[in-house]
């Protein structure tokens, strides 16, 4: 069988032993894992040369820039045949005549997907302080998404009280199909949190956000791409990654996906799926992926 290591050298994945079933139930998470991409310049000509088109794709929206690159992104994705998922932010939402224009704009570029999140900037444009409360307005206009995601938080969001934050996943819960985690590098985190969620009557999918085979000089130009001022609110969020991907030697993945595999058979949760953040290192994530298959096939 072949063995498989990340970009870094690292040790190959599945070193434990572990259930056919939850290795299974792994190879089809990432076999439909989802990839998040960046709307930076070169961002598509990565995604085409790169990622097949049964990857479906979130593509983020940055503060600095606005919903309008996102949705460009999105709409010429799904062009060339990839199911493309806007993340729409609803702090940069103005009104209702904003966001209906926004659903128009995805509807006719054929786009059934859709990621909501609150957003970090610091203050909202309009009427949308928060997810709830856009979805609350996607109500009143109608739509026809057939994939509708919310974020969960794991380790907590960092700008929120934890008990607040998982009373509005709750309260998003009617409105969505999936869950797509931040990341969190500590599996039994996120096993005890995707537990507490089902606990708590909330039963949607949930993707689990890992990182792709990212460098962290690629991480270094990411956060000064984001904006000053996102910039800051990423790093104060995101302090665990950063301090690990510049640990000697950097991050990997592998023992990630390997100490969530047996939860992946275990009826307690929803985990069901993998959300690669690949900070568009498309390439090496794209790889990274395929070598994980083969291992597992």
């Amino acid at each position: 069988m072949t063995s498989v290591t990340d970009p870094r050298g690292s040790t190959p994945p599945l070193s434990r032993p572990v259930s056919r079933t939850a290795k299974a139930a792994v190879a089809d998470a990432l076999r439909d894992a989802t990839y998040e991409i960046l709307p930076f310049k070169s961002a598509e000509e990565k995604v085409l040369a790169h990622v097949p088109t049964d990857v479906a794709l979130t593509v983020t929206t940055t503060e600095a820039k606005g919903i309008g690159p996102t949705i460009a992104l999105a709409a010429s994705l799904t062009e060339h045949g990839y199911r493309a998922a806007p993340h729409i932010a609803a702090r940069l939402v103005r009104d209702q005549a904003h966001l209906a224009d926004i659903v128009e704009q995805l509807r006719d570029s054929g786009i059934d997907r859709l990621f909501c999140v609150g957003g970090d900037a610091a203050e909202p444009a309009g009427d949308f302080p928060d997810a709830l409360s856009l979805f609350q307005g996607l109500q009143t206009i109608g739509h026809s998404f057939t994939s509708v995601g919310i974020g969960g938080y794991p380790e907590g969001h960092g700008l929120i009280d934890d008990e607040l934050i998982e009373q509005a996943l709750e309260a998003k819960a009617p409105y969505a199909t999936q869950i797509i985690t931040q990341l969190c590098f500590d599996a039994a985190t996120t096993i005890r949190w995707a537990r507490a969620v089902r606990a708590r009557g909330v039963t949607l999918p949930i993707r689990v956000g890992i990182p792709g085979a990212v460098s962290r000089q690629k991480l270094i130009r990411v956060s000064a791409g984001l904006g000053l001022g996102q910039s800051a609110r990423f790093l104060k969020k995101q302090q665990n990654m950063f301090w690990r991907f510049f640990l000697p030697g950097g991050y990997s993945p592998n023992k990630l996906i390997e100490r969530l595999t047996p939860a992946f058979a275990q009826e307690d949760n929803n985990l069901q799926g993998f959300h690669v953040f690949t900070f568009n290192d498309l390439e090496s994530t794209e790889a990274w992926r395929k070598a994980w298959l083969a291992r597992l096939s």
